[in-house]
């Protein structure tokens, strides 16, 4: 698939365009976590229905990124990733004006939907710039900075507006932002046209969607009503009825949505597991870290955000070091080590103490995590998008992403659950040690999921050796072409 006209755009301001759609998703997932009990206050959401301001969000974004990925790949990557930074920008807007719970939360699913369109588009746009070679580690590493950042600079974000100008401004940021990078894209990344063979599959992507959709909010409803409640335990059975329909259907469609030869060459199975245990830890990471700062050594909001800049800074010092690293030990090696490295930062954070303080609790293992969290990103990325076949760029994307949300939405209803459960279970101590009890199990558990996931990852990334650069084309009209 050929852009068109050859526009006189560098294949790096391409770049920074693409990396800036994925950097404003990211913040987007975070930028309410400083900002909930205020966002409760000012729209009068009760205890239970918090939650949905990040689930619905969550929820709408994991269920729909495998359609998003093939709608990009048929009708044209720079269309569908305008057309979700424009749904993108309007849902901010409104979830910023919103009065009502219902409102808002639903606000939040469609800026969702927004986000299930922007990330795989803007991937399969960058893996097209990049096709092989040292340029295309860079241009991942560029993607795992922004990522990292992006998730760690929603909780700065949201903590200095939340203070300055109260919470709607958090929403009307990512609104602005959206808007800005939309004129970037249309000024900067050349026209693409769809694919004119095959077809979208329709009964399978409902299917999925579906069962996404059902096993995200099981799991996330879990949270709340226990493990044990009926209607956790039918969207879960419906869940795994659904996938078994899909892999029915899928087995019979000529234009599947995950088509059989997305998993024939490459890494794509090995790199999507091992980014789901990633994506395992990675959520519930910044759902807890805020939360002990705020609820146990009292920091305000402010100052929350701002104790993740160290953790900002390292992870993108790690995407930027990634390629070099893999190209010296190899990705395997690379792999390991920086899941090590974010396994013995949670480890370290799973001592925390209920009279800790930032300085000697948070600050050295927020380093280490970001550090291995951007190299394992970065790495595994590259692993699920090795060897896909041009035209299902867009769906690779869209796979890889909706892995990690999904894991992570698996991750965070489980580490929640046992958080709270140790939490009631600690009734005896103090509020705020029966607290510090249920986060410390979270990260250490957090830590075992993850050295787990290293020693997996030896066999299913053997062979993975450095990438040496090839001389890729350099004309951004030819380069990103399919």
């Amino acid at each position: 698939m050929n852009f068109g006209r050859t526009r006189s755009s560098s294949p790096g301001a391409v770049l920074t365009a693409l990396a800036a759609a994925q950097f404003t998703v990211m913040l987007a997932t975070s930028i309410v976590n400083v900002a909930l009990p205020q966002i409760r206050a000012g729209v009068g959401l009760s205890d239970g229905d918090i939650t949905w301001v990040v689930n619905a969000y969550g929820l709408a974004f994991g269920a729909l990124l495998l359609a998003g990925g093939r709608a990009a790949d048929l009708l044209g990557r720079r269309r569908v990733l305008l057309a979700g930074l424009a749904l993108f920008a309007g849902s901010s807007l409104a979830a910023g004006l919103a009065t009502t719970p219902g409102v808002l939360i639903a606000a939040r699913a469609v800026q969702g939907l927004g986000a299930a369109t922007i990330a795989p588009a803007a991937l399969a746009l960058t893996m097209g710039l990049f096709p092989s070679g040292a340029g295309r580690g860079r241009a991942l590493g560029v993607w795992g900075a922004v990522s990292g950042a992006g998730g760690a600079g929603g909780v700065l974000l949201g903590g200095v507006l939340t203070q300055a100008w109260g919470w709607p401004w958090i929403f009307h940021s990512v609104a602005l932002l959206a808007v800005l990078v939309l004129l970037a894209v249309v000024a900067l990344v050349p026209q693409t046209a769809g694919q004119k063979d095959g077809g979208f599959d329709l009964w399978g992507t409902a299917t999925v969607t579906l069962a996404l959709t059902c096993l995200v909010w099981g799991l996330t409803t879990a949270r709340g009503a226990g493990w044990t409640d009926t209607r956790v335990v039918g969207a879960l059975i419906g869940a795994a009825a659904l996938l078994a329909a899909f892999a029915a259907i899928e087995r019979r469609r000529p234009d599947a949505l995950i088509p059989p030869r997305l998993f024939t060459t490459g890494r794509v199975a090995a790199g999507n597991l091992l980014m789901a245990l990633l994506g395992s830890v990675w959520i519930a990471l910044f759902f807890f870290l805020p939360l002990y700062q705020q609820q146990v050594l009292g920091m305000s909001p402010l100052a929350t955000g701002a104790g993740q800049l160290p953790l900002a800074v390292a992870n993108m010092l790690g995407a930027a070091l990634a390629p070099a690293v893999a190209r010296r030990i190899g990705g395997t090696a690379t792999v390991v080590l920086a899941l090590l490295t974010e396994a013995a930062g949670l480890l370290w954070l799973s001592g925390m103490r209920t009279d800790g303080s930032y300085l000697v609790d948070v600050l050295g293992p927020s380093i280490l995590v970001g550090l291995g969290l951007s190299v394992a990103f970065v790495q595994l990325t590259a692993l699920a998008v090795e060897g896909v076949p041009t035209q299902d760029a867009g769906l690779a994307g869209g796979l890889v992403n909706t892995t990690r949300q999904v894991g992570g939405a698996i991750g965070l209803a489980a580490l929640a659950t046992l958080a709270g459960s140790v939490t009631s279970h600690s009734s005896g101590q103090p509020p705020l040690a029966a607290l510090t009890a249920g986060y410390q199990t979270a990260f250490a558990v957090s830590a075992a999921i993850l050295t787990l996931t290293a020693l997996l990852a030896v066999p299913l990334t053997r062979g993975t050796r450095p990438t040496r650069d090839t001389g890729a084309r350099h004309p951004v009209a030819t380069a990103v072409s399919r």
